[in-house]
C-alpha cells in the first residue's frame, strides 16, 4: 500500500500564523497591582519631666604620687617594707649604709668645736688690745688686725656650723622614708647595689589611693549649660557645695559617689573641651590609678520633655534624625537634637519634634522619606 503525502503550501502556513497573532493582539494584557506601602511600627512621642544625667569617659589618677629616690651615694643596706603594701607617711623604707655619713658628721662637729675655740681666743685678744691701745701700749694697727682676725674666726665658725648641718642632713638621707600615705611599689633596686652614683636614683614609688582622682573632658557647649544651671563656678566659696558625681568602673559596674573638685581654667581651642576632675573615696582600694572609668553628673530638670524610644533614632552625615509619619502616612525625615539617654531606653528630644507626633519605631529600613507607609502600633521588626 502506498502512503499519501499531503503537502501544504508555505503561503498557507504563513497566513495562519499571522491570523493567530492578530487574535492575540486583540486581547488586553493583565494589569500588575502596585505593592502596598511597607508596614512599620509607630509610636507617639510622650511628655514627662526627667532629670538629665550626663555621662563621660575618663581615667583615674592617684591623689599623690611620689617617686622614692636615693639622695646620697652608698650601698643599699636595708629594706623595711613588703612590695605592694600600704605605708604611712614617715615610715622607713630603705637604709643606705650610714657609716661614712656618721663619720662626716663627727668630723663636722669637731670642726665646729675648733672654730668656736678659735673665735673665743680671737675675741679675747681683741678685748686685751682694745684696753692696751687706750694707754698707748699697742698701736691702732694691731687693734685693727685683731679685729679682722676675730671676724675671720667668726666666719669660720659659721662655715663649720653649716658643714655640720649639711652632714646631719646627708646622714638623715641614708634613712629613706615615705613622704605620704599610700601603696608602695616593688623595690626597683636590689639590696647590696650602689645607689646615688648618677645623682638622684629611683628606688620605689608610693601612690595615695584614698581618695582617688578621676579626670574627664566636657565639651564647651555642655559645660556652658552646666555653669548656667549651677550659677557659675563656685570656686572656693564654702556656701556653695561642690557638684556631686558618680564614678563607675566599667568592668564590674561598681559605683563610687564623690564630687567635682577641680575645673581647668581654659577651654582647649583645639578640641573644644575643658578638663574636669572628680575626687572619690577609695578606702578599700578597688579603684587603681590608670583605670578607664565612666563619670556621671546630674544635669538640669527638663519639665514636659518630649520623649521617644532611643532605638527609633537614626544617624547620617547630618546628625541624628527621626522618621515622622505625617498626613497621608507620608514619611518625613526630621532632624532632631537629643539629650542624654535614659535608663529605660528612652531619650529626650530637645528640638525637632513636638509632643504627640507619630514616629517610626521599627521598620526604619523599609521606610523612605516622601513615601507612604502602613503604620501599625503592634510589635514588629525591621
Amino acid at each position: 500500500m502506498k502512503l499519501q503525502v499531503i503537502r501544504t503550501p508555505l503561503t498557507r502556513l504563513a497566513a495562519l500564523a499571522l491570523a493567530g497573532l492578530g487574535m492575540a493582539g486583540c486581547q488586553e494584557a493583565p494589569q500588575m497591582a502596585p505593592p502596598p506601602p511597607p508596614e512599620v511600627t509607630v509610636a507617639k512621642s510622650q511628655v514627662r519631666d526627667i532629670r538629665t544625667v550626663y555621662e563621660f569617659t575618663g581615667n583615674t589618677e592617684a591623689t599623690a604620687s611620689v617617686v622614692i629616690q636615693a639622695r646620697v651615694q652608698g650601698y643599699l643596706d636595708e629594706m623595711h617594707f613588703e612590695p605592694a603594701s600600704f605605708v604611712k607617711a614617715g615610715q622607713l623604707l630603705f637604709v643606705i649604709e650610714p657609716e661614712p655619713f656618721i663619720a662626716r658628721k663627727n668630723r663636722a662637729e669637731a670642726n665646729v668645736r675648733s672654730s668656736e675655740a678659735a673665735l673665743r681666743r680671737a675675741e679675747s685678744d681683741l678685748e686685751r688690745l682694745e684696753l692696751a691701745v687706750q694707754t698707748n701700749a699697742v698701736s691702732q694697727q694691731e687693734v685693727t688686725r685683731a679685729r679682722a682676725e676675730r671676724d675671720q674666726a667668726d666666719a669660720a665658725q659659721l662655715g663649720a656650723r653649716a658643714d655640720l648641718e649639711n652632714a646631719r642632713i646627708e646622714l638623715e638621707y641614708t634613712r629613706v622614708k615615705s613622704p605620704v600615705d599610700g601603696m608602695v611599689s616593688r623595690n626597683l633596686i636590689d639590696l647590696g647595689n650602689m645607689v646615688g652614683t648618677l645623682g638622684a636614683q629611683n628606688l620605689a614609688s608610693v601612690r595615695k589611693l584614698d581618695p582617688i582622682y578621676a579626670y574627664f573632658e566636657v565639651n564647651e557647649r555642655l559645660f556652658a549649660r552646666m555653669m548656667e544651671q549651677s550659677g557659675g563656678h563656685a570656686g572656693d566659696n564654702p556656701e556653695r557645695p561642690r557638684k556631686p558625681a558618680t564614678l563607675i568602673i566599667r568592668e564590674t559596674g561598681h559605683t563610687v559617689d564623690g564630687v567635682i573638685d577641680s575645673v581647668d581654667n581654659t577651654v582647649d581651642t583645639g578640641t573644644g573641651t575643658i578638663m574636669l576632675r572628680g575626687i572619690f573615696p577609695n578606702p578599700d582600694a578597688r579603684v587603681f590609678p590608670g583605670f578607664f572609668v565612666n563619670i556621671t553628673i546630674e544635669g538640669e530638670l527638663l519639665e514636659d520633655a518630649v520623649i521617644v524610644e532611643e532605638k527609633a533614632v537614626g544617624t547620617d552625615l547630618s546628625g541624628k534624625y527621626l522618621y515622622v509619619v505625617g498626613d497621608g502616612n507620608i514619611v518625613e525625615q526630621r532632624a532632631v537634637e537629643l539629650g542624654q539617654p535614659q535608663d529605660d531606653g528612652t531619650i529626650p528630644v530637645l528640638s525637632g519634634l513636638e509632643a504627640g507626633e507619630t514616629y517610626i519605631l521599627e521598620g526604619l529600613l523599609k521606610a523612605r522619606p516622601g513615601m507612604p507607609v502602613t503604620p501599625s502600633t503592634g510589635s514588629g521588626g525591621e
